[in-house]
């Protein structure tokens, strides 16, 4: 099992552990973590005692098909899924292939949450013209530039660092330290 479906595994049985307990289960064993969740959210899901060592679930709900793996010893398959955008709100058979059987479940969807509002005048208004850029656009760029004087007191300066490292390099050369 690759490292990518270890982590999504762990996290998926870590999220059913550790998460609300609101969740699902049905006769047939397959339980929907939440247990109802909006459209466009997504779900776990899990199932124990399956035959096989991966399953697919499927539901008009799903955007796709969901993979279950196992999550631990005990044999429960975990698989996380998402709920598509566009599910009216009601109950969705939920149908998982488990090695030679099939396990059946139900989703619930609820309603869509609403969705906030914006608000009727911008929090941090942006400062339109450029935001400051036309105060450097109409500067002189040769005005900012190094002068001769400065030209020439870096090259000395880079001139006196080649002569301290040439003395150095011959001073060890001499000793016999390389």
């Amino acid at each position: 099992m690759g490292p990518l479906k270890v982590t999504l595994c762990a996290g998926a049985a870590l999220a059913a552990v550790l998460g609300p307990p609101a969740y699902a289960v049905d006769g047939g064993g397959v339980s929907v973590t939440p247990s109802s969740p909006a459209p466009g959210t997504d779900v776990t899901l899990s199932v124990a005692g399956c035959t096989g060592s991966t399953a697919v679930a499927g539901s008009a709900a799903f955007a796709g098909d969901v993979r279950l793996a196992p999550s631990g010893p005990d044999g429960t398959l975990v698989g996380s899924g998402r709920v598509r955008s566009t599910t009216q709100p009601g109950a969705y058979a939920v149908r998982v292939r488990c090695g030679t059987a099939d396990r059946t479940g139900t989703v619930t969807v609820g309603e869509k949450a609403p969705r906030p509002g914006a608000p009727a005048s911008p929090v941090a208004p942006v400062a339109a013209g450029g935001g400051g850029a036309a105060r450097l656009a109409a500067t002189d760029a040769r005005a900012e530039t190094p002068g001769t004087a400065q030209t020439v007191i870096g090259l000395v300066l880079a001139g006196v660092a080649a002569v301290a490292v040439a003395l150095r390099s011959a001073r060890r050369r001499g000793r016999g330290t390389d």
